[in-house]
């Protein structure tokens, strides 16, 4: 397989995860890498949950966001201008938020949150070539690789 890579800004506005949606999703159907359908609804909603937490953190500033496709790996990293790193906490029943990071936990084979020079890195990688994991996803902290 042919390895691929989109990088691009966006401002941290409300409508910045369904752009960031459209974009990835669009480049993967053009890298033809034989994705199933599965794969592509996975990374739909990874990025839309992590630049949903980048651009509720990163105030006025931007937002990036890479994804990168090899043979074995597709990645998925969001950076933003703040050095608050995310705090997976359980929501109130009646909440509307705060699920997302459960989501990314569940959807990603590994996933991380490190600071930057400039704020934090965000990133979640699902697995091309091997079976899932049957181990227990450990929700807390941010952490697993």
């Amino acid at each position: 397989m042919e390895a691929h890579q989109l990088a691009f800004f966006l401002p941290a506005t409300p409508a910045a995860a369904s752009e960031a949606r459209h974009q990835v999703v669009d480049a993967i159907a053009g890298w033809d890498a034989g994705l199933g359908t599965d794969v592509v609804h996975a990374a739909e909603l990874l990025v839309s949950e992590l630049v949903t937490n980048a651009v509720q953190y990163a105030g006025t500033g931007s937002v990036s966001l890479v994804v990168c496709l090899d043979e074995a790996v597709l990645r998925i990293e969001v950076c933003d201008t703040s050095p608050v790193l995310p705090q997976p906490a359980l929501p109130d029943a009646d909440s509307e938020g705060g699920r997302g990071l459960f989501l990314v936990a569940a959807l990603a084979n590994r996933y991380h949150a490190e600071p930057t020079e400039t704020g934090k890195r965000c990133w979640a990688e699902i697995d091309l070539t091997s079976k899932p994991s049957q181990e227990v996803a450990c929700f807390l902290p941010f952490q697993r690789s």
